[in-house]
């Protein structure tokens, strides 16, 4: 495993134990603020669907710039934020604002990490790559309940205080992602272009090959085909 992977792995840990340390606690937070159980259920539709919706646009923006990282900084930076937010004011509105804005980090990050995964992998590493990654990202979210459950046996109804905790673990992801470094890639226009990556590497036009169809033999029914090329 690349230092990328690891970095990237314990990422995902800290961010998935902040966020199930409160996905538990989340329904009777929210009925305890005033949300009916509707509201709850239109909260997370459309925390959700941000999130899913997302996903294929900053992908393609992570694409098109050519970084990565960025992305997987300001993802996990709005994540680990939107955590002690819903513990400041404790209004409808904005644990709404809050709650979607851990999902919109989620959209952010998602497509840009993936890739610097998939780049620090070989194509025989590939799936112990994304199956380490996902390992730690599970054991993330089996820890974060359990650290839940256990603060408020020891301190019923403190959900403000949970809410201030698990900014603790987002802040740690926060500061793993300064330590991931990007590969260097290929110009944009490069690598969207294959005839422009040619170029830029030899130097030199490449002249396309030209296809002709003639009939050199009119005793021949059917046409052969014969393929010139410029030297």
């Amino acid at each position: 495993m690349s230092r990328n992977v690891w970095i990237l792995s314990l990422v995902s840990l800290f961010t998935d134990m902040a966020s199930e340390m409160l996905y538990p606690v989340m329904p009777v937070y929210l009925k305890s603020i005033g949300f009916s159980i509707i509201f709850i259920g239109i909260l997370e539709g459309v925390a959700e669907a941000v999130a899913g919706l997302s996903k294929g646009y900053f992908g393609h923006w992570s694409d098109t710039s050519g970084r990565r990282l960025p992305f997987v900084q300001i993802g996990y930076g709005l994540s680990a934020l939107s955590k002690p937010m819903m513990a400041v004011l404790a209004h409808p509105l904005w644990v709404f604002f809050a709650r979607t804005t851990d999902r919109l980090g989620k959209g952010i990050r998602t497509g840009a990490r993936d890739a610097l995964l998939s780049d620090e992998a070989t194509p025989a590493t590939k799936g112990r790559t994304f199956g380490f990654h996902r390992s730690l990202d599970t054991l993330g979210a089996v820890i974060g309940p359990l650290l839940a459950l256990l603060f408020l046996q020891m301190y019923p109804g403190s959900y403000r205080t949970l809410f201030l905790l698990a900014f603790l673990p987002g802040l740690l992801a926060i500061v793993c992602t300064v330590l991931v470094r990007e590969k260097r890639r290929l110009e944009h226009t490069a690598l969207s272009n294959p005839v422009s990556a040619i170029l830029c590497n030899t130097g030199s036009a490449v002249r396309p090959p030209i296809v002709r169809w003639s009939a050199p033999c009119c005793c021949l029914p059917c046409l052969t085909v014969r393929m010139c090329c410029y030297c």
